[in-house]
């Protein structure tokens, strides 16, 4: 009897996809089978926690070593993607050259900047923890270099913009205006010199959400202090000044959370189809849509929902149960889109839920998304490792700490 040939699964990314779909594949394959995993990081960073660096949070809260996660029966290489050759089945790294029978794409999507003037090298972001910690040393840094002599100069330096009104631009918002503020109060300023503003260019808040939503979310930003400005789209950006269509700001703080796109290795990737939000093109198998065994999925993936970490895990399971039947020749089933529960904090004690026309308010829906951050983690790590990451962060808030060292390779 002939042996059967075993297969290689290559996965591109370390993010809320690769990771679940590498550990359901580690439980519905055969040991014959191969499975690999390429990242450019060593770690794991829970985005929807990333927000939290910036106001004082540690990054044990939000990073942790890929090496603690992944089953053991799955290769790990930490190497950066250069070309991506789907017909030859090969992928090169600044490393060498991976090749695959079954490849999953995985990888994600960064920040764009529509090529406005000066943006990109002015302006600050939280896509990453390291971009994260970047703020929170540049707002560090306001409050020990405010030695101007002018209340004007002052209200310049500690004024901070936000640009983007979704999710995470609301989420910032909100818990920075009442940082800053405790900052001020430290470094005996008065704490009215802080301004926040969020800029919009939709004329609402959580232009995604129902309408009572970003109404509802706009009034409690507005109570924490927060100026916004909707219908406002961003010119250009130069040194301590922001011009948006019809104004300017003096600002030494600008906050980027206004738009993704796919990485350039994706971008580039030859004989694929792009969606009109420039997603891949993918079929009711989550198929690459002209290609057998080449899978995408999270943010890089056409679908309805693509884009937030709920669609990246339950496209990841999806694929992993359709590689799993693919390889016992069974039945493969059709990808059916799934709607998505949100959940945004807004400051202190205060957070919205909402899943399609039910919608929760305040304490409850804050307390919520602590409770999921949690389960999340419950589900990649392992139980000792779950209560080290929440007590070490609770400590590490407790006493303050400026620095963090040692936490995660960023």
């Amino acid at each position: 009897m002939k042996k059967k040939e075993s297969k290689k699964i290559l996965i591109l990314g370390g993010g809320f996809g690769g990771i679940r779909v590498a550990k359901d594949l580690a439980r519905k394959t055969s040991k014959d089978i191969s499975i690999e995993l390429i990242s450019k990081k060593s770690y794991f960073e829970y985005y929807p926690g990333l927000y939290r660096l910036v106001t004082g949070a540690s990054p044990i809260e939000v990073c942790v070593p890929l090496h603690q996660i992944l089953p053991s029966r799955v290769a790990f290489h930490i190497e950066t993607i250069l070309n991506i050759d789907l017909k030859n089945k090969k992928i090169t790294t600044n490393k060498g050259e991976h090749f695959f029978d079954i490849l999953i794409i995985a990888l994600g999507s960064k920040t764009t900047y529509f090529n406005l003037p000066g943006v990109d090298t002015l302006s600050l972001s939280f896509k990453s923890a390291r971009e994260a910690l970047e703020l929170r040393d540049h707002i560090y840094e306001l409050f020990e270099t405010h030695a101007h002599p002018s209340e004007q100069e002052l209200v310049s330096h500690f004024h901070v913009v936000i640009v983007g009104g979704g999710p995470s631009g609301v989420e910032v918002a909100g818990d920075l205006v009442a940082f800053m503020k405790r900052l001020a109060k430290k470094s005996r300023l008065e704490p009215s010199l802080v301004t926040i503003d969020l800029i919009e260019s939709n004329p609402r808040l959580l232009s995604t959400l129902p309408r009572k939503v970003g109404e509802r979310v706009e009034k409690r930003l507005r109570n924490l202090g927060v100026n916004i400005f909707l219908n406002r789209k961003l010119a250009s950006q130069e040194i301590e000044e922001v011009y948006l269509k019809d104004m300017s700001l003096k600002s030494k703080t600008v906050i980027w959370t206004a738009g993704t796109e796919l990485s350039e290795v994706v971008q580039k990737i030859d004989g694929i189809s792009f969606t009109p939000k420039k997603r891949i093109a993918v079929d009711l198998t989550m198929q690459i849509e002209g290609y057998s065994d080449i899978y995408a999925i999270g943010d890089v993936a056409g679908t309805e929902y693509s884009g937030l970490a709920q669609t990246a895990i339950y496209d990841a399971k999806f694929v992993a149960q359709a590689i799993s039947d693919r390889i016992l020749n069974k039945k493969t089933e059709k990808y059916i889109s799934k709607k998505n529960a949100f959940i945004i904090p807004v400051g202190d004690d205060w957070g919205v839920f909402v899943f399609g026309k039910f919608v929760i308010y305040g304490r409850v829906a804050y307390l919520m998304r602590h409770i999921v951050d949690f389960m999340y983690f419950a589900t990649v790590v392992s139980p000792r490792k779950l209560f080290s990451l929440f007590f070490e962060g609770w400590k590490y808030r407790a006493v303050k700490k400026r620095k963090n060292e040692g936490v995660c390779e960023i």
